[in-house]
């Protein structure tokens, strides 16, 4: 009966120690999910790059830059090249005013009485001489009163110009006096007169020297010459009287009301030089509101174009992480392509590579960019057109430091036995390169890409800050800090370049962070 327990007992032991062994192998099973996440390279290289916080402080800086950028645009309320106004009061010159003090020449033409043949005639008057000769020509002169002198071509009983220290003009807009007219009236004023027949009209002319005909008034000799800064003005005669009559008194300003009844005043300001009077009309003027102070509308204030900066600094992001993407994806393709097929081949195929490699390590990269950035502004290349192929220009001459490092990898590789699997398995060269060999670089790869990111963004912003690079109305980080060219603008408005040059400092050392991160991720031998 004994015997019989002691068995039955050894029995129990055995099973019990045979299910503990079955639950030990059930739990540390290489089926185990838990057992196959630990042993994940994807999982082991996010927790290694997790751990680093310096790497994750870029990452964190990077997600708020691509938010800031590409959402951040689809939310402002302006847009990228919206442009602001403001109306400022200015106070613009309206006309100009001089007193004849030298002979004025009123001719039928120009060519009449040219300049040559003006000043021999100011000496001929001096030297008391009845004529002169001029190019060719002899004049003569009869001189009417003391401000008046007429002109002929010896043996011409028409005279072809006038020298006169008054000047005639019409009372009516728009309506031009003939040479003829001019005369007469100029005739009767040297003389004395109060009237003078022309054309069988008979014209008056009051001691003012207005010319009416019959009680309406056509035109006035006066000695001040007024002259409005825009052609399309016309100065009526009492506007030209009362600031006449202001100039005589001396005073700064006048106040003068139009026919509608608008009371507009201006200022008087004498310039010695061309002793003149220069008539000034302040008016509200709508104008770009340019570098305006930072305020709820614009919580970063304007730019020089009147456009709001916070909106450009977003789209300006955009650009500039556009092309840094962009550049780094065709300096990758053409690496990877290019290393990838040196590195497998060797031989002869490697040396050529290698030195096509080389020749362009050897192209100044820098000033080929500014020469064809030059070029492209002699043609007005379009700025859209224009930003295409600075991608394409960086891209080409950037992949040959991508082609040395994935042929470097690719040589220490093909050498493997996972390779000599391939080979003996009879899997096509190209299967090989692209789907053994490249997968295996791609580490390396992605931690040169995004080293390569911030590098490419100074470059563009470089560029554009030299205005060979993205040009208005786009705008990028770079051609936003072009405005620090000015030295006013560097001094007085922080706001424009400041925020700008942070963007672009955060980004670049946001990425290098990463970068430095994933390198250390990559790593076997590191200790996270």
């Amino acid at each position: 009966m004994a015997k019989q327990e002691d068995t039955n007992q050894m029995i129990e032991d055995v099973l019990s120690k045979e299910a503990d062994a079955q639950e030990a192998s059930e739990e540390y099973s290489l089926n185990d999910d838990r057992r196959v996440k630990t042993l994940s390279p994807t999982a082991l290289v996010m927790k290694r790059f997790l751990r680093n916080r310096v790497a994750v402080s870029g990452l964190i800086i990077l997600t708020f830059m691509f938010l800031f950028s590409f959402v951040g645009g689809m939310i402002s309320p302006y847009k990228e090249d919206q442009i602001f106004y403001r109306y400022d009061e200015q106070n613009k010159q309206w006309a100009a005013v001089a007193e004849n003090t030298e002979l004025r020449y009123i001719t039928k033409n120009d060519d009449d009485f040219p300049s040559v043949a003006r000043a021999k005639f100011v000496l001929a008057i001096k030297q008391g001489a009845d004529s002169f000769e001029s190019q060719g020509t002899t004049y003569t002169y009869e001189q009417i009163g003391d401000e008046l002198y007429k002109l002929y071509v010896e043996g011409n009983d028409e005279p072809v110009a006038l020298a006169t220290y008054d000047t005639v003009s019409s009372s009516t807009e728009g309506e031009q006096l003939d040479f003829e007219f001019q005369e007469a009236v100029l005739t009767a004023v040297a003389q004395g007169k109060h009237s003078f027949k022309y054309d069988g009209t008979t014209y008056k002319v009051d001691d003012a020297g207005t010319v009416l005909d019959g009680d309406e008034e056509v035109a006035y000799a006066s000695r001040y010459v007024v002259q409005p800064l825009m052609k399309d003005v016309f100065l009526t005669r009492e506007f030209k009287e009362s600031l006449i009559s202001a100039i005589d008194a001396g005073d700064e300003e006048f106040t003068y009301t139009d026919e509608e009844g608008n009371e507009v005043t201006y200022t008087l300001k004498f310039d010695a030089a061309k002793n003149s009077w220069a008539v000034m009309q302040s008016e509200s003027t709508k104008v770009f509101d340019t570098y305006s102070a930072p305020s709820p509308a614009h919580p970063l204030g304007t730019d020089r174009n009147g456009m709001d900066m916070l909106t450009r600094l977003m789209y300006g992001g955009r650009v500039s992480l556009y092309i840094g993407f962009i550049v780094v994806f065709i300096e990758s393709i053409i690496g990877v392509i290019l290393g990838g097929i040196s590195g497998y081949r060797g031989g002869w195929v490697d040396n050529l590579i290698m030195r096509i490699v080389d020749v362009f390590y050897c192209i100044p990269s820098m000033p080929i960019i500014i020469i064809l950035g030059a070029a492209m502004d002699a043609l007005r290349v379009d700025p859209q057109i224009r930003m295409l192929y600075l991608m394409l220009l960086l891209g080409f001459l950037g992949w040959p430091s991508i082609a040395r490092l994935v042929r470097g990898q690719i040589l220490s590789l093909r050498e493997q036995e996972f390779m000599t699997a391939t080979e003996a398995t009879g899997i096509r060269a190209s299967r090989r390169i692209f789907r053994h060999l490249i997968p295996n670089v791609i580490p390396q790869l992605i931690v040169t890409m995004t080293m390569s990111l911030g590098s490419t963004i100074i470059t563009e912003a470089t560029l554009s800050f030299l205005g060979l690079g993205v040009k208005f109305p786009f705008a990028s980080w770079g051609n936003i800090i072009n405005d620090v060219n000015d030295t006013y603008v560097l001094t007085n408005y922080w706001f424009i370049w400041i925020p700008a040059g942070f963007c672009l400092l955060a980004t670049v050392l946001a990425f290098n962070l990463v970068g430095d991160g994933l390198r250390d991720a990559f790593d076997p031998k590191m200790n996270r």
